[in-house]
């Protein structure tokens, strides 16, 4: 029986090898291509480069406005991870263990919301709202919406996680005297590890890897540009338009902060993705 199970994984292993490679391929690519000048990516045969240098990061970090765009992508992806971890988690906390009218019909309307794709038909009310709070030529606009916009999947995953914890738990804190908010202060937001990681994780994605939201808020403002905005504006830059060293040098940079940042969480990604799913 052992030796037929192995025999019956082989297959399975293959096709996720096959797999892997597809998806790992292009990273690799691109990594290996940043090492090159615009010459040997446009001509040589060559999957690996002849030399390792440096110098397509220099000149994208210091010639290029690199290190500008890298600073407002971490400037608005951490308010944006920090903001929907808060209003993610308390909004799943409160669909959860809350009980006021019309919660049912609310968490429907918002679920509806998943199967309408309006696509870029929300971006001209979005803009005008943030034209009302004279936002619309900045990061703050982008951040605004990201956090105070609702996410369907991260108010999902959090009230799923939140509904896994034992209710008995509320019951002992409220017999010790403590408020709807202090019990999920005290007791269920210090339980939410795994769910922070999942959330934060899922909301840094969406927001280091958003071109078109950040592009059309900085379009009268390009120094406030993030670095996906930046990598794309150069493709019609003048000086920059051949540039394909510095280009994949921009896009390795933007890539590898997401593979870390993954790497780290992605234990707690699983629990928190997971947990809740399984009852019994």
């Amino acid at each position: 029986m052992k030796t037929k199970s192995t025999l019956l994984s082989i297959p399975i292993y293959l096709l996720l090898t096959v797999f892997a490679v597809i998806v790992i391929f292009p990273i690799f690519y691109i990594i290996l291509s940043s090492f090159k000048s615009t010459a040997d990516i446009l001509t040589s045969t060559s999957f690996f480069p002849s030399s390792i240098s440096f110098d397509n990061y220099v000149r994208a970090w210091k010639l290029s406005n690199f290190q500008t765009y890298m600073w407002n992508s971490i400037f608005m992806c951490s308010f944006i991870v920090a903001g929907t971890i808060i209003t993610s988690i308390t909004s799943g906390y409160v669909f959860s263990r809350s009980s006021f009218r019309g919660k049912n019909l609310i968490l429907l309307i918002i679920t509806s919301s998943m199967f309408i794709s309006a696509g870029s038909l929300y971006l001209y009310p979005q803009l005008k709202i943030a034209k009302l709070l004279n936002i619309n030529t900045s990061l703050w606009g982008v951040i605004i919406i990201y956090i105070f916009g609702i996410n369907v999947t991260n108010l999902y995953i959090s009230k799923g996680f939140i509904d896994s914890i034992p209710k008995e738990i509320d019951e002992a804190a409220k017999v010790d005297g403590c408020s709807f908010f202090r019990i999920f202060y005290n007791i269920i937001f210090p339980l939410t590890k795994p769910l922070i990681a999942t959330v934060g994780l899922l909301s840094f994605m969406n927001s280091w890897n958003d071109y078109l939201l950040p592009m059309v808020f900085t379009l009268g403002n390009p120094k406030s540009q993030p670095l996906v905005v930046g990598i794309i504006s150069m493709k019609s830059s003048g000086e920059t338009i051949s540039s394909w060293d510095l280009m994949m040098a921009g896009t390795t940079m933007a890539v590898v902060p997401m593979l870390i940042v993954f790497v780290c969480l992605n234990k707690y990604f699983v629990a928190g993705l997971t947990s809740g799913a399984v009852k019994g």
